[in-house]
């Protein structure tokens, strides 16, 4: 008999649950069965692997030898399947591309974008508040290319093989509605809206500590937070329920001003992903290139944040 990956995983199996009884129920196999399969791999490495007592099993010196051995072979040949079903999954060709991203201007206007240097290409969009979710899905091979975020110097969503590139640092900018006591001011203090409740929207970084962070810096707790969609952010912040949080490339919408906070205190650093085993270094560098672009355009669409960059003489 030819020793195959099966007979390893059973060798783990019965090591880590410690006697033939336990591990026979963890596989779904009857004790006798179990038995018989012992046997014939022990015959295969030419020797008994474990010794079995009356509280279960131990490993003899060829198990630790055989055990040593899998910890290094089992995950690898793990980690080789996962790697190649990416690779069968990813387009060979830039015809299909398949982009994700966090809500905002960004995604659709590096689309528009691609659309000009790529007129041929076939592009689909997925949209999430999750950036960990986004990573686990250029890491299945299911997103070739994804804008995901970090608050200020935060680590990107993690996932093994995954390429993280800084596309720009936007400051973030709050929003008040038209008529609000502070929205002719060219900045705002955090400290003077102590009084108010805010709104922003969902996501699973640092964001909501980091602005905790500042708010207790500048003296106050917020009163409350409402974590919601972007429409419905845009209606708290037009009817006065609540002041909002916004990167500074958020659109020009009726009713609203968007002010920078004073000492910029909180930003947010955009990022483009892919996975470095399916995708080429040629297609990955024009898709940041086109993403770098498509936020210069889409900053360039922002009254607030164009003063700002002038004012701070940002180029």
């Amino acid at each position: 008999m030819e020793l195959e990956l099966r007979h390893l995983r059973t060798v783990r199996a019965i090591a880590d649950a410690g006697s033939l009884t336990r591990a026979a129920t963890a596989l779904g196999l009857a004790q006798p069965a179990l038995s018989a399969q012992l046997k014939r791999i022990e015959r295969a490495l030419g020797g008994a692997l474990f010794v079995r007592g009356r509280h279960g099993v131990r490993a003899t010196a060829l198990g630790e030898l055989v055990l040593e051995r899998s910890r290094i072979v089992l995950p690898a040949v793990t980690e080789l399947q996962q790697e190649a079903a990416r690779f069968a999954r990813a387009p060979r060709t830039a015809r299909h591309l398949r982009l994700g991203g966090t809500h905002g201007p960004l995604l659709g206007a590096l689309v528009d974008r691609l659309a000009d240097v790529a007129p041929d290409a076939r592009m689909t969009t997925c949209t999430s508040w999750s950036e960990r979710a986004l990573a686990e899905q250029l890491a299945d091979g299911r997103l070739d290319f994804a804008l995901a975020g970090t608050c200020g110097s935060a680590s990107p969503p993690g996932a093994e093989g995954l390429v993280w590139r800084e596309v720009a640092v936007d400051p973030v900018f709050v929003m008040v509605p038209g008529g609000h006591p502070l929205a002719h001011r060219p900045e705002v203090d955090l400290t003077e809206l102590a009084g108010e409740e805010w709104a922003c929207v969902p996501g699973d970084g640092c964001f909501g500590d980091c602005f905790t962070a500042s708010c207790a810096r500048a003296g106050f707790t917020p009163r409350r937070m409402y974590e919601t969609d972007t429409a419905s952010l845009v209606h708290l912040v037009q009817v006065g329920r609540a002041v909002g949080l916004c990167r500074a490339t958020f659109p020009t919408t009726p009713g609203i001003v968007t002010r920078p906070l004073t000492g910029t205190p909180l930003a947010w650093r955009h990022l483009l992903g892919w996975h470095a085993v399916t995708q080429r270094r040629d297609t990955a560098a024009t898709v940041l290139a086109q993403a770098r672009m498509a936020h210069a355009g889409v900053a360039a669409g922002s009254d607030s944040y164009t003063q700002w960059m002038a004012a701070n003489r940002v180029p």
